[in-house]
């Protein structure tokens, strides 16, 4: 691989899907309409994909009473990461929150719940904050405002394993449709130092059920220490850059700490109240890193259902532009992300070197537009012969919602 072809900094700027400007500030990306419509296919995957997997999305706010960071125990653990705190007046501060997991701890004590509930699953793409110091700033793999594809599962103990099992599921079945792979799998471990929670006997239950997992799914992992959560250890799921840089996209987290700290309960079949374990989820981590990899890995040619626009429709001359226009309507109608490249933008061949990355493009000649045909070209060079525009708009309808790396069926 072309490391500096494949940079997604530079490519991020050529392809216009996003920037950076001093004014913003560093560390800040914005979000250009082509690069908002990879995050947005992004964001829509994720959901659905939760959904299915009986998640309940909420909301929560990204500011927190310092109160909360301390109970949750990142203002003693984690206060160098953090934002400083703005004061409101009368003693109270408030936070950019460095994680969603104290607001989802909140939310799940609410009300009272049941065992009958559980496994109880949280899930939101939500807005965190992360100080972190100008010089490790890059592109969208470090930012300071981070847009995270986070959930909380609060189950019972004989729970923990099959919701944490389901979890790493969940992120080998994205990272396919996606079209990416993990460079390794780490389970990653409390280290010398002080930033760790001192609870011993609940890491120890934590690793083992973590190492269990990784085994039971037959995956290769590493044990490193010194990469744990304060709170409890973690699989990261590591994704490697065009330069073979390392950096973690997804993490499943087992929590024993902060239902204690925020004394979660839940009743169970005997009457009692127990207290319930937290997994922490992330399929696709941020959506920035995520999208980073996207670029990088893919050089700017996404799959179809990713791609900024899946069609660019070319008529040959002024006289099909009707027609071919006629076509980007229904393509939008039908959900496709689809354009019209005129002659006004340069010849046929011009507009169709132009729309290399775009995974279809549709030609209408003076037969395709008297038959209502379209002479379909795909991004891998091939040529499909002229086919009626109903099934043309059928047939990669059905590619896209598939949610495939691949361009075409195969025969």
């Amino acid at each position: 691989m072309n490391t500096a072809r494949h940079d997604h900094r530079r490519l991020g700027r050529e392809l216009a899907l996003f920037g950076t400007d001093p004014l913003i500030g560093a560390g800040l990306p914005y979000w250009l309409p082509d690069g908002a419509a990879v995050r947005h296919a992004v964001e829509e995957y994720i959901r659905e994909a939760e959904r299915r997997a009986g998640y309940h999305h909420v909301y929560s706010p990204v500011l927190g009473k310092r109160e909360l960071y301390e109970i949750s125990g990142h203002w003693s653990h984690y206060a160098d990461d953090m934002f400083p705190p703005m004061d409101l007046g009368d003693g109270e501060q408030v936070v950019l929150r460095p994680s969603l997991c104290p607001h989802h701890a909140v939310l799940y004590r609410s009300r009272a719940h049941s065992h009958h509930e559980l496994p109880l699953r949280f899930a939101e793409l939500g807005g965190m904050y992360r100080s972190e110091l100008s010089g490790v700033l890059g592109g969208l793999t470090r930012v300071r405002a981070i847009q995270l594809n986070d959930a909380h599962i609060f189950c019972t103990l004989d729970q923990v394993a099959d919701e944490a099992h389901a979890a790493l599921q969940m992120i080998r079945d994205a990272y396919r449709a996606l079209g990416i792979s993990a460079a390794r799998y780490r389970l990653s471990l409390p280290g010398p130092g002080g930033k760790y929670v001192a609870a011993p006997d609940k890491w120890r239950r934590a690793t083992a059920v973590l190492a269990d997992v990784l085994e039971r799914a037959g995956l290769p992992y590493e044990a490193v220490e010194g990469e744990a959560a304060f709170y409890g250890p973690k699989i990261d799921v590591q994704v490697a850059d065009a330069a073979g840089r390392e950096a973690t996209l997804s993490t499943v987290q087992v929590d024993f700490h902060q239902p204690e700290r925020f004394d979660l309960r839940y009743v169970g079949a005997d009457g009692a109240r127990h207290r319930p374990v937290m997994v922490h989820r992330a399929v696709i981590g941020s959506v920035e890193r995520a999208v980073a990899q996207l670029i990088e890995v893919h050089g700017g040619a996404f799959p179809a259902w990713l791609a900024p626009v899946q069609v660019l429709a070319a008529p040959v001359s002024d006289a099909q532009v009707p027609e071919a226009g006629d076509f980007v309507r229904r393509c939008r109608e039908a959900g496709l992300r689809a354009r019209l490249a005129g002659p006004e933008a340069g010849s046929l061949s011009a507009r169709i070197r132009a729309g290399r990355l775009v995974p279809y493009q549709a030609v209408v000649g003076e037969r395709e537009a008297a038959a209502r045909t379209v002479a379909l070209r795909l991004r891998d060079g091939r040529r499909l012969a002229p086919m009626p525009a109903d099934e043309a708009l059928a047939r990669l309808s059905a590619r896209v919602e598939a949610h495939s790396t691949e361009l075409w069926e195969q025969p």
